[in-house]
């Protein structure tokens, strides 16, 4: 052998067993997750208390929940935390333990089998007392690419189910196999975005730094309108947009955003499909980024082993309740128009109770609040899931 041809032999050797290296390594492990906080925005900005748990149950009945959680529809709370999903990506089996903290917040549903703490004496109080803390762990989370993906499924719809159409790897724990880890929640806890709504349905943004990426969005009766804006101010007025906009280009235009962010281009599909019967429903709502270590604070993540890279995007999701939205259910409000309500589906309580409570609205409070709660628990009829035990 010739030295030219040994040395390049010497080469391909080295360069392959530098890939070899590379792609068997342990630790080469990634880990995306994406969420939503959902909120509601208060007549002059504030964060109001809502019932977040009320209305119609859209998770799949095997998804865990502990019977101490029984009274969670009764707790009032300024957020919800909504489908968080962690995925794995790695270059061979491996095995994770993984916990999340949510400070001033409950965790309500999770999948698959974890320890949440506190499992009792949870009551609408808890999550206002100083020191609160939730947690979930999954400890000995069995991480599989290229496993084959044989995940529990209903016969009823869910978009639960859109969020497994990644590239992730399988993943296991106490028998129960999934593409990612699920966990749901509620909080008493203050965002860094704030929004008022002005008497022609501007929308005036305030945050607690640069507002990035904000996403308006608005629908009436089946036509709807958006506005993307890029802040680096702490403040943005965004009117209220033309309708007639198509909504296939606005969730081609939330994945490149998603995308930017740093999630995966079928991640980022997979959340838009997640949410695309709530983040385009009828009203008015604000979408906006949440900053990374806003995301890190209110919700800390621990790996272990220590991921080579973590991407964490979590989507602001504001309701604002415009003088056309409140028109809209008052007019409903006066002519008993229960399907016209309902389109409002869990953000009906909270406009209604404002509208209720406004002196110029010229209602019947009283004689009205049977009707509201019983047009609200048609949202709710036939979705209940029996509850699962602690194990």
């Amino acid at each position: 052998m010739t030295r030219t041809c040994f040395l390049l032999v010497l080469a391909l050797t080295t360069l392959t067993a530098e890939v070899r290296r590379d792609t068997r390594d342990p630790d080469n492990l990634v880990v995306h997750e994406w969420g939503t906080f959902t909120s509601v925005a208060g007549e002059h900005g504030e964060q109001v208390e809502w019932l977040p748990l009320e209305g119609q149950q859209d998770l799949p009945c095997f998804v865990e929940r502990y019977r101490a959680f029984r009274i969670k529809s009764t707790i009032s709370a300024t957020v919800r935390m909504e489908t968080p999903v962690l995925y794995f990506y790695a270059p061979r089996d491996t095995s994770v333990d993984v916990a999340v903290r949510f400070p001033g917040g409950l965790v309500t549903e999770w999948y698959p089998r974890a320890t949440v703490t506190p499992a009792a004496n949870v009551s609408d109080s808890s999550l206002a007392s100083p020191g609160f803390v939730s947690t979930a762990t999954w400890s000995g989370v069995a991480v599989t690419p290229g496993a084959a993906e044989s995940f529990p499924t209903e016969p009823r719809s869910s978009h639960y189910y859109a969020a497994r159409r990644t590239d992730a790897a399988p993943v296991s724990v106490g028998g129960q196999s999934e593409k990612f880890l699920f966990y749901r929640g509620v909080a008493k806890v203050r965002l860094p975005f704030s929004a008022t709504v002005s008497a022609d349905g501007g929308a005036v943004v305030t945050g607690t730094g640069p507002l990035g990426t904000l996403v308006r969005f608005d629908r009436r009766n089946g036509r709807l309108g958006y506005e993307i804006r890029e802040s680096a101010g702490s403040s943005a007025t965004i009117a209220t947009p033309a309708l007639g906009a198509d909504l296939e280009a606005l969730a081609a235009r939330l994945e490149a955003i998603l995308i930017k962010e740093g999630l995966y281009v079928r991640e980022a599909r997979a959340m838009v499909d997640t949410w695309r019967d709530s983040w385009f429903e009828e009203g008015t709502r604000l979408l906006y980024i949440m900053p990374r270590a806003a995301v890190d604070a209110m919700l800390p993540l621990d790996v272990k082993p220590r991921p080579t890279a973590t991407a964490r995007v979590f989507v602001g999701r504001m309701e604002l309740f415009t003088p056309a939205t409140i028109a809209d259910v008052t007019r409903a409000l006066e002519t008993r128009d229960r399907p016209a309500l309902l389109k409002y589906g869990r953000f009906l309580l909270p406009i209604s109770q404002r509208i209720l409570a406004s002196p110029s609205s010229g209602l019947d409070a009283r004689a009205l609040q049977t009707f509201i709660y019983g047009a609200f628990a048609d949202l709710t009829r036939g979705s209940a899931c029996p509850v699962v035990t602690a194990r």
